[in-house]
């Protein structure tokens, strides 16, 4: 499956913030909306960095606490790894994998299409081994997919 397929099933908007934004407020934002990670975008919708929960965690740490100050971009990654829609799932879950990360922005040119996470492709990968499954069963039961173009 392709990237570009998956972003088209996903129903979540995409939720962004500034470099801007206090941790404070960037906490508030993925803890009201039950993520772990933030695509960081500027002014003109270009995407700078990412902040995870992970991030800020690490930050609050190695501050004793004292992060009040402290706004998304003293913390956010700005080295990213993107995907692309053409790429195939099992590539980017194998960037996943090797880089220890959870979260992969998809982008075109400049503009950020959307966040694939390893929850999305696990349930899409469960998804595609149901349909398998069920037409692996159909097959070992005698019952065939009809072919339709024998009609003609």
């Amino acid at each position: 499956m392709l990237v570009k397929a998956l972003m088209r099933s996903k129903k979540r908007e995409l939720i962004t913030v500034r470099p801007g934004t206090t941790i404070d407020e960037a906490m508030g934002v993925l803890i009201t909306n039950n993520i772990g990670c933030l695509p960081v975008i500027d002014d003109n919708e270009t995407l700078v960095g990412i902040i995870s929960d992970k991030d800020i965690f690490k930050k609050i740490h190695e501050t004793k606490g004292d992060y009040r100050d402290l706004t998304v971009e003293d913390v956010m990654t700005t080295s990213l790894i993107i995907g692309l829609p053409d790429d195939d799932l099992s590539y980017i879950a194998g960037v996943m994998d090797k880089n220890w990360i959870r979260h992969v922005p998809i982008v075109e040119g400049d503009t950020l299409l959307g966040l694939i996470s390893q929850r999305d492709i696990i349930k899409a990968q469960a998804e595609n081994k149901e349909i398998e499954n069920r037409y692996l069963k159909l097959y070992t039961e005698g019952i065939h997919l009809r072919d339709k173009s024998a009609d003609f």
